[in-house]
């Protein structure tokens, strides 16, 4: 591992690398409000260990990136797109694999239409296109959302508390819920975020419309991944999402929610390593 600060176009973003620089690249990208921790270091190693140069970075406002001040996100999720090719050229690449996991699967889809010389493979991890009629998150998960106002996030015993809380609720029924990692996970997450409260601004971003608009042009070939118990993206959105994306491959995880279960990483590290294996 080495992590390093790439400063491009007055922003800084965190980065940090596995595996050998020879090997084929493979781009992780975290969801919103989640820095690049919750691509776990044994994730990331594992891929590294089967052959493949994995980078994950912060977005703005987790973690060690660049931060706004909360309720003023000065960028829009075109720049967040950007961002995937300032750290690909922050590294010396020229085209890579994208793996993104919610919203960062969105960034995959705009930086596939954006940028197409830079996306190898797309693999779309509990994400959507938000094609028309498609469910929406369920009403826990906004009662969740909607109480995080109150919680002190300067109080560290809070904030780690209130993203236990979090994944327990993103869970699916399948897994138990490892709380003790995910804890050890928090207190990283709180502990290395240049602001906090400033993750939130993910809630508040525009752009995108019309390259979103656009994503049943994606070229590069795309796995999705998707858990049937996924209480913000409902499956029916992985399977749309499958379907507006020209040869797209559906893997399905019974009974998985929101999240990257451990139980999951097998079944899903080996799709990774086939699918990029494709270019």
């Amino acid at each position: 591992m080495s992590e390093q600060m790439l400063r491009v176009d007055g922003i800084e973003l965190c980065a940090e690398s596995f595996g050998n620089p020879k090997d084929p690249a493979v781009l992780m990208i975290m969801g919103a409000t989640a820095s690049m921790i919750w691509w776990e270091d044994e994730f990331c190693q594992r891929l590294a260990d089967r052959g493949r140069y994995v980078i994950r970075y912060d977005n703005r406002d987790v973690g060690r990136s660049t931060t706004y001040e909360p309720g003023r996100p000065e960028y829009t999720l075109e720049d967040m797109a950007d961002d995937t090719v300032r750290v690909l050229d922050g590294y010396g690449i020229a085209q890579a694999h994208f793996v993104g996991m919610s919203l960062g699967g969105l960034l995959t889809m705009l930086a596939a239409v954006r940028h197409p010389q830079k996306v190898l493979t797309a693999t779309l991890v509990m994400t959507s296109a938000f094609a028309p009629d498609l469910p929406p998150m369920e009403e826990k998960v906004e009662a969740f959302f909607a109480g995080t106002a109150n919680v002190d996030l300067t109080n560290e015993q809070a904030a780690v508390d209130l993203t236990v809380e979090k994944w327990k609720i993103l869970k699916g029924s399948k897994h138990p819920c490892d709380e003790e990692r995910i804890r050890r996970l928090a207190i990283q997450e709180v502990r290395r975020a240049n602001r906090l409260s400033s993750m939130f601004n993910h809630g508040m971003l525009t752009g995108g419309e019309s390259d979103i608009a656009r994503v049943h042009e994606i070229e590069a070939p795309a796995l999705v991944i998707h858990g049937t118990e996924d209480p913000i993206l409902p499956y029916a959105h992985g399977v749309a999402l499958a379907n507006q994306i020209p040869g797209a491959v559906l893997l399905t995880l019974e009974g998985t929610g929101h999240e990257l279960h451990r139980d999951d990483w097998e079944v899903m590290i080996d799709a990774i390593i086939k699918h990029t294996a494709m270019q």
